[in-house]
């Protein structure tokens, strides 16, 4: 039986009589890579929202490691080991490089966001700060303001700062959202090595990342779960083919955010 360290049942949020989210179970299996994909509007973010604890359901179950979570608030999450990354790059702009990492790296030894650590309680971080960094090459701009970083760096230093927080479940959400082809493939490999020896959930609208990194693939429509498996099974499941473009017959034209489009299969 499989190692499930996150079960999602029954989940149900609606907004002024309009079903957002309408999930019945998907699970999600320790140390994989695991993707929500779909259209848009077909409740991906909202469901990340409430996973994440930004956003109360109206009824259903969250177990984390076999534990309710639904309903808590995301400061108790993330002390349960759960931290979410959002689409827009959520760093620092004012502070360094190198303080961003060492107040994330405060906030999980306090187990609270210190917005105004002691010099002495942020030196004491330099040596891990400067090691997360050098994994994702950004040791040489440690004392650079997080606001000069080009949006690649940005994204790459947050991951970091997420990192520093050592999730169990790392919630990714659009994490090459803005991103220019030559910046798309050095973050495939950053959540790669993030990955190792964690899970991750995300969102991504980028056929070409859900194929090269995800163990497994839930693909929803109108708040609910259509299909679920490999990218490979996903991809060719007909459903999924005439959400993203349609009808069948259009399979042949492709999209850029489609599982069948000939751009998202190029390795």
């Amino acid at each position: 039986m499989a190692d499930n360290i996150l079960q999602i049942t029954g989940v149900k949020k609606s907004f002024k009589g309009y079903k957002a989210v309408d999930i019945e179970h998907v699970d999600v299996v320790r140390n994989t890579i695991h993707a929500l994909i779909g259209p848009n509007g077909a409740g991906k973010t909202t469901l990340q929202n409430i996973v994440s604890g930004s956003l109360r359901l109206d009824e259903g179950s969250i177990l984390l490691n076999g534990q309710e979570i639904a309903g808590l608030p995301s400061h108790s999450m993330a002390r349960r080991g759960l931290v979410r990354s959002f689409q827009i790059s959520a760093v620092f702009l004012g502070m360094s490089v190198l303080d961003n990492v060492r107040c994330a790296l405060v906030a999980k030894e306090r187990g609270f966001w210190a917005f105004w650590p002691s010099a002495l309680s942020l030196r004491r971080h330099n040596a891990k700060a400067m090691e997360l960094l050098s994994r994702v090459g950004l040791e040489g701009a440690a004392g650079d303001f997080a606001a000069d970083l080009p949006y690649g760096k940005k994204r790459a230093l947050e991951l970091v700062c997420t990192l520093a927080l050592e999730p169990e479940l790392m919630l990714l959400d659009e994490p090459t959202q803005g991103m220019g082809h030559e910046d798309e493939g050095p973050m495939i490999e950053l959540i790669r090595e993030a990955a190792k020896g964690r899970t991750v959930l995300i969102v991504e609208h980028n056929m070409k990342v859900v194929e090269s990194l995800c163990d497994r693939v839930t693909v929803l429509r109108g708040g609910s779960v259509l299909a679920e498996g490999s990218y490979d099974e996903v991809r060719v499941n007909m459903d999924v083919i005439e959400a993203y473009l349609g009808s069948p017959d259009n399979a042949s034209a492709g999209s850029s955010d489609s599982p069948n489009s000939p751009e998202a299969n190029r390795v």
